[in-house]
């Protein structure tokens, strides 16, 4: 193989490990340790040098792939091909604890984009009062750990850098409009505002946050957030299973990438959709 040959290989596979981990190149340097411009020069077509060593060991490393596989010499160690020590952490659920990983997770997560399955609605685009009324019976102190996550959630998707995306059931949307299920007890006033202020939200946000509406008989998905590359929390009530494995990571990320491909509501129609079921609440 030329020279050029190895450089080339070399930068596709780069560039395949940057796209599946959904990063920005900026978030991908600073995880690996190398200088931007560093990695700019490593992907730049006109290249013509591999890297040193100590930069493909640490690529290898911290991608989890092997340096043989980084250098177009097998095909094995591909992404998601090793698993790491430690994989899977459980985190009690509660009150402040996990209301402090969370912030944290999204903090570390800020410059790689975050995916997210809510229980209902997603809570930043939640009222105060639905807060209260979804949260209160748990106990005293979980609206207000709730509102907190909401309100940093909604303070994360206002940064320039973020990229969120939320996928959820458009079925779970209606019966909170409707007053049905978990929502039969909600006054319809209430009901509106919600419709109202998670509109305006969803008007706002994007394009930094879209929200996808699936069709839940086609799809269905427990509640989870993928923090980029770095984690991803499995809500299942009282407690979170963490993954941290890049194999784990990237099981989850396809499954949100086919919530995605299923949905039946677009982000950029998802304000109409809110408009459609305001009017029907508001005139049933």
């Amino acid at each position: 193989m030329e020279r050029t040959e190895w450089v080339e290989r070399f930068r596709d596979r780069l560039n395949e490990l940057i796209e599946r981990e959904g990063s920005s190149r900026a978030a991908f340097a600073a995880r690996i340790g190398l200088d931007r411009s560093t990695l700019s020069q490593l992907l730049a077509p006109e290249n013509a040098r591999l890297p040193r060593a100590e930069t493909i060991a640490a690529i290898a490393r911290e991608t989890q792939v092997s340096a043989d596989w980084l250098l177009g010499l097998t095909q094995e160690g591909k992404p998601g091909a090793e698993l790491v020590p430690g994989q899977m952490e459980v985190e009690p659920g509660g009150a402040s604890p996990v209301d402090e990983r969370l912030r944290r997770w999204h903090a570390e997560a800020i410059g790689s984009k975050i995916r997210y399955v809510p229980t209902t609605l997603p809570d930043l685009l939640k009222t105060e009062d639905t807060i209260d009324y979804e949260y209160r019976s748990y106990s005293s102190e979980m609206p207000e750990v709730r509102l907190r996550q909401a309100e940093s959630s909604l303070a994360y998707s206002r940064l320039p850098e973020t990229d969120m995306e939320a996928c959820s059931s458009f079925q779970l949307v209606e019966e909170m409009a409707r007053g049905e299920g978990i929502w039969r007890d909600y006054p319809k006033p209430k009901r509106l505002e919600q419709l109202h202020h998670a509109r305006e939200l969803v008007g706002e946000l994007y394009p930094t946050f879209r929200w996808f509406l699936f069709d839940g008989r086609q799809r269905f998905s427990v509640p989870v957030t993928i923090f980029g590359p770095r984690r991803v929390a499995v809500y299942i009530g009282n407690m979170y299973f963490v993954f941290n494995s890049t194999e784990h990571i990237r099981i989850m990320t396809r499954h949100f990438d086919d919530l995605i491909r299923a949905a039946v509501v677009q982000p950029t129609d998802v304000t109409s959709f809110l408009d459609r079921l305001y009017t029907e609440v508001a005139e049933g």
